[in-house]
Protein backbone atom coordinates (compact mmCIF):
# COMPACT_ATOMS: atom_id res chain seq x y z
CA UNK A 1 0.00 0.00 0.00
CA UNK A 2 1.41 3.49 -1.22
CA UNK A 3 1.99 5.80 1.87
CA UNK A 4 0.05 9.25 1.25
CA UNK A 5 2.61 12.19 0.52
CA UNK A 6 2.72 14.66 3.17
CA UNK A 7 2.28 18.72 2.51
CA UNK A 8 2.98 20.89 5.23
CA UNK A 9 1.96 24.70 4.80
CA UNK A 10 3.41 27.06 6.65
CA UNK A 11 2.36 30.49 6.20
CA UNK A 12 1.55 33.83 8.43
CA UNK A 13 -1.96 33.91 6.74
CA UNK A 14 -4.46 31.75 5.32
CA UNK A 15 -7.89 32.56 4.92
CA UNK A 16 -10.24 32.89 6.93
CA UNK A 17 -8.08 33.13 9.59
CA UNK A 18 -6.27 36.10 8.56
CA UNK A 19 -5.86 37.73 4.80
CA UNK A 20 -3.13 40.13 4.62
CA UNK A 21 -2.80 39.86 0.95
CA UNK A 22 -5.04 37.64 -1.62
CA UNK A 23 -2.72 34.94 -1.04
CA UNK A 24 -4.06 34.31 2.23
CA UNK A 25 -6.86 32.69 -0.27
CA UNK A 26 -4.47 30.51 -2.12
CA UNK A 27 -3.23 28.89 0.82
CA UNK A 28 -6.52 27.75 1.65
CA UNK A 29 -7.00 26.85 -1.65
CA UNK A 30 -4.19 24.55 -1.88
CA UNK A 31 -4.84 23.07 1.20
CA UNK A 32 -7.61 22.38 0.45
CA UNK A 33 -6.92 21.11 -2.97
CA UNK A 34 -4.32 19.03 -1.79
CA UNK A 35 -5.69 17.31 0.80
CA UNK A 36 -9.16 16.31 -1.28
CA UNK A 37 -6.37 15.14 -3.95
CA UNK A 38 -4.96 12.42 -1.74
CA UNK A 39 -2.02 14.29 -0.04
CA UNK A 40 -2.09 14.46 4.00
CA UNK A 41 -1.66 17.94 5.19
CA UNK A 42 -1.27 20.36 7.68
CA UNK A 43 -0.76 23.67 8.31
CA UNK A 44 1.15 25.99 10.83
CA UNK A 45 0.48 29.95 11.06
CA UNK A 46 0.85 32.58 13.94
CA UNK A 47 -1.73 33.11 16.48
CA UNK A 48 -1.50 36.75 16.31
CA UNK A 49 -3.50 38.83 18.62
CA UNK A 50 -6.65 39.54 15.92
CA UNK A 51 -6.87 36.16 15.26
CA UNK A 52 -10.64 35.30 16.76
CA UNK A 53 -10.16 32.22 19.25
CA UNK A 54 -14.28 32.09 19.86
CA UNK A 55 -14.78 32.62 16.23
CA UNK A 56 -12.61 30.14 14.84
CA UNK A 57 -12.74 27.65 17.51
CA UNK A 58 -9.32 27.39 18.17
CA UNK A 59 -8.09 25.09 21.63
CA UNK A 60 -4.97 24.54 22.95
CA UNK A 61 -2.95 21.12 21.91
CA UNK A 62 -2.13 20.16 25.35
CA UNK A 63 -0.16 17.01 24.38
CA UNK A 64 2.31 19.28 22.30
CA UNK A 65 2.44 21.38 25.28
CA UNK A 66 5.89 22.48 27.26
CA UNK A 67 8.18 23.59 24.57
CA UNK A 68 10.47 26.26 24.87
CA UNK A 69 11.96 28.05 21.67
CA UNK A 70 15.31 29.31 22.04
CA UNK A 71 16.11 32.76 20.45
CA UNK A 72 18.67 35.48 20.87
CA UNK A 73 19.69 33.32 24.68
CA UNK A 74 16.57 33.48 25.81
CA UNK A 75 14.06 30.82 26.11
CA UNK A 76 10.03 31.29 24.74
CA UNK A 77 7.48 29.14 25.87
CA UNK A 78 4.92 28.04 23.14
CA UNK A 79 1.79 27.85 23.36
CA UNK A 80 0.02 25.51 20.60
CA UNK A 81 -3.57 26.02 19.32
CA UNK A 82 -5.42 24.15 16.66
CA UNK A 83 -8.55 24.14 14.50
CA UNK A 84 -10.76 22.62 11.79
CA UNK A 85 -10.43 23.89 8.70
CA UNK A 86 -13.90 24.93 7.62
CA UNK A 87 -15.40 23.02 5.27
CA UNK A 88 -12.47 20.79 5.15
CA UNK A 89 -11.09 17.85 7.10
CA UNK A 90 -7.76 19.22 7.63
CA UNK A 91 -5.92 20.76 10.71
CA UNK A 92 -4.41 24.16 11.32
CA UNK A 93 -2.03 24.89 14.34
CA UNK A 94 -1.71 28.49 15.89
CA UNK A 95 1.36 28.81 16.93
CA UNK A 96 1.39 31.42 20.07
CA UNK A 97 3.42 33.07 23.17
CA UNK A 98 1.85 35.79 25.26
CA UNK A 99 4.70 37.85 25.24
CA UNK A 100 5.61 38.31 21.06
CA UNK A 101 1.91 37.50 19.60
CA UNK A 102 -1.03 38.45 22.15
CA UNK A 103 -1.22 41.98 21.10
CA UNK A 104 -4.21 43.14 19.04
CA UNK A 105 -1.87 44.28 16.13
CA UNK A 106 0.31 42.56 13.88
CA UNK A 107 3.23 44.31 12.90
CA UNK A 108 2.43 48.01 13.55
CA UNK A 109 1.25 49.13 16.44
CA UNK A 110 -2.00 51.50 16.73
CA UNK A 111 0.09 54.67 15.61
CA UNK A 112 0.91 52.67 12.77
CA UNK A 113 4.68 52.37 14.40
CA UNK A 114 6.95 48.86 13.52
CA UNK A 115 6.99 47.11 16.51
CA UNK A 116 11.09 46.69 17.30
CA UNK A 117 10.92 42.99 18.19
CA UNK A 118 9.26 41.76 14.71
CA UNK A 119 13.21 40.30 14.04
CA UNK A 120 12.58 37.97 17.29
CA UNK A 121 8.91 37.44 16.37
CA UNK A 122 9.47 36.37 12.76
CA UNK A 123 12.92 33.92 14.29
CA UNK A 124 10.48 32.26 16.93
CA UNK A 125 8.08 31.93 14.56
CA UNK A 126 10.19 30.23 12.19
CA UNK A 127 12.25 27.68 14.39
CA UNK A 128 8.99 27.39 16.61
CA UNK A 129 7.21 25.81 13.70
CA UNK A 130 9.63 23.45 12.94
CA UNK A 131 10.12 22.62 16.38
CA UNK A 132 6.10 21.85 16.69
CA UNK A 133 6.63 19.16 13.53
CA UNK A 134 8.96 17.51 15.56
CA UNK A 135 7.02 17.33 18.38
CA UNK A 136 4.10 16.15 15.90
CA UNK A 137 6.63 12.92 14.84
CA UNK A 138 5.19 13.56 11.45
CA UNK A 139 7.75 13.86 8.34
CA UNK A 140 6.70 15.99 5.69
CA UNK A 141 7.38 15.51 2.20
CA UNK A 142 6.94 18.65 1.32
CA UNK A 143 6.74 22.34 3.53
CA UNK A 144 5.19 25.12 1.30
CA UNK A 145 6.53 28.14 2.81
CA UNK A 146 4.50 30.89 1.92
CA UNK A 147 4.98 35.10 3.45
CA UNK A 148 7.70 36.81 4.54
CA UNK A 149 7.75 35.70 7.62
CA UNK A 150 8.69 32.26 6.97
CA UNK A 151 11.86 33.08 4.82
CA UNK A 152 13.91 31.35 7.04
CA UNK A 153 12.85 28.17 7.16
CA UNK A 154 14.42 26.56 3.96
CA UNK A 155 17.64 27.72 5.32
CA UNK A 156 16.99 26.75 8.44
CA UNK A 157 16.20 23.09 7.18
CA UNK A 158 18.83 23.07 5.14
CA UNK A 159 21.32 23.70 7.88
CA UNK A 160 19.64 23.35 11.75
CA UNK A 161 17.25 20.70 11.20
CA UNK A 162 19.25 18.97 8.42
CA UNK A 163 19.72 15.69 10.67
CA UNK A 164 16.67 15.82 12.52
CA UNK A 165 15.15 12.53 11.13
CA UNK A 166 11.37 13.94 10.56
CA UNK A 167 13.20 16.30 7.62
CA UNK A 168 15.43 13.87 6.69
CA UNK A 169 13.40 13.65 2.85
CA UNK A 170 11.62 17.09 3.36
CA UNK A 171 11.65 19.44 0.42
CA UNK A 172 10.88 23.28 0.31
CA UNK A 173 8.74 25.37 -1.82
CA UNK A 174 8.73 28.97 -0.81
CA UNK A 175 6.43 31.91 -2.43
CA UNK A 176 7.10 34.70 -3.24
CA UNK A 177 4.49 37.41 -2.50
CA UNK A 178 4.00 41.04 -3.16
CA UNK A 179 5.81 43.18 -0.38
CA UNK A 180 3.88 44.46 2.41
CA UNK A 181 6.02 46.40 4.58
CA UNK A 182 8.98 48.89 3.86
CA UNK A 183 10.55 48.94 7.32
CA UNK A 184 13.85 46.89 8.23
CA UNK A 185 13.85 43.97 10.79
CA UNK A 186 16.58 45.89 12.06
CA UNK A 187 20.66 45.82 12.63
CA UNK A 188 20.26 42.74 14.87
CA UNK A 189 18.12 40.71 12.63
CA UNK A 190 21.02 38.67 11.28
CA UNK A 191 22.58 38.06 15.06
CA UNK A 192 19.02 36.65 16.06
CA UNK A 193 18.58 34.77 12.98
CA UNK A 194 21.81 32.85 13.72
CA UNK A 195 20.38 30.09 15.94
CA UNK A 196 22.42 27.38 15.79
CA UNK A 197 26.88 26.94 14.84
CA UNK A 198 25.46 25.28 11.38
CA UNK A 199 24.75 28.40 10.59
CA UNK A 200 27.41 30.68 8.59
CA UNK A 201 27.58 34.24 8.41
CA UNK A 202 27.55 33.62 4.35
CA UNK A 203 24.74 31.46 5.29
CA UNK A 204 22.71 34.66 5.89
CA UNK A 205 23.61 37.13 2.97
CA UNK A 206 20.67 36.77 1.17
CA UNK A 207 19.11 38.42 3.83
CA UNK A 208 21.55 41.29 4.74
CA UNK A 209 19.23 43.63 4.38
CA UNK A 210 16.82 42.46 7.10
CA UNK A 211 13.55 43.87 4.65
CA UNK A 212 10.40 42.43 2.83
CA UNK A 213 12.46 41.90 -0.45
CA UNK A 214 15.51 39.89 1.45
CA UNK A 215 13.02 37.73 2.74
CA UNK A 216 11.61 36.76 -0.13
CA UNK A 217 15.24 36.29 -1.57
CA UNK A 218 16.52 34.37 1.24
CA UNK A 219 13.69 32.13 1.15
CA UNK A 220 13.62 31.62 -2.59
CA UNK A 221 17.28 31.08 -2.39
CA UNK A 222 17.38 28.09 -0.02
CA UNK A 223 14.11 26.52 -1.25
CA UNK A 224 13.91 23.29 -3.75
CA UNK A 225 10.86 25.22 -5.30
CA UNK A 226 9.91 28.95 -6.21
CA UNK A 227 6.81 29.90 -7.03
CA UNK A 228 5.03 33.73 -7.15
CA UNK A 229 1.71 34.43 -5.51
CA UNK A 230 1.29 38.06 -6.73
CA UNK A 231 0.86 39.65 -10.33
CA UNK A 232 3.20 42.47 -8.59
CA UNK A 233 6.38 41.49 -7.11
CA UNK A 234 9.26 43.48 -6.01
CA UNK A 235 11.03 43.73 -10.16
CA UNK A 236 13.93 42.25 -9.12
CA UNK A 237 13.38 39.50 -7.18
CA UNK A 238 11.40 39.07 -10.20
CA UNK A 239 14.16 39.12 -12.66
CA UNK A 240 16.66 37.05 -10.45
CA UNK A 241 13.91 34.21 -9.76
CA UNK A 242 12.22 34.32 -12.72
CA UNK A 243 14.14 31.08 -13.95
CA UNK A 244 17.02 29.45 -11.62
CA UNK A 245 19.03 27.09 -13.02
CA UNK A 246 18.39 23.16 -10.82
CA UNK A 247 14.70 24.77 -9.38
CA UNK A 248 11.22 24.68 -10.94
CA UNK A 249 9.37 28.07 -10.58
CA UNK A 250 6.00 28.27 -11.16
CA UNK A 251 4.81 31.97 -12.53
CA UNK A 252 1.18 33.80 -10.83
CA UNK A 253 -1.75 33.00 -12.67
CA UNK A 254 -4.52 34.58 -11.79
CA UNK A 255 -6.66 32.50 -13.46
CA UNK A 256 -5.00 29.01 -12.41
CA UNK A 257 -6.95 25.90 -11.19
CA UNK A 258 -3.89 25.11 -9.08
CA UNK A 259 -3.26 22.29 -10.45
CA UNK A 260 0.21 23.28 -11.42
CA UNK A 261 0.96 22.98 -7.58
CA UNK A 262 -0.08 19.54 -7.23
CA UNK A 263 1.74 18.55 -10.14
CA UNK A 264 4.82 20.61 -8.71
CA UNK A 265 4.66 18.65 -5.12
CA UNK A 266 4.58 15.41 -6.92
CA UNK A 267 7.86 15.97 -8.91
CA UNK A 268 10.15 17.15 -6.01
CA UNK A 269 8.76 14.79 -3.77
CA UNK A 270 9.96 11.76 -5.72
Amino acid sequence: MLTKKRILFIANEMSPYLELTEFAETVNKLAIKSNDSGFEVRCIMPRFGVVNERRHRLHEVVRLSGINVSVDNDDFPLQIKVASLPNARLQVYFLDNEDLFKRKHIFHDENEKWFEDNSLRTVFFCKGALETVKKFGWPPDIIHCSGWMTGLIPLYIKTVYKKEPVFAHAKTVFTIGQSTFKEKLGNDFLRIANVHANIKDKDLLPFKESNNAAMFRGGAAYADAITFGAEKTDKKLGEEFHKVRGKQVIHFNAESDLSEYLQLYNDIAK
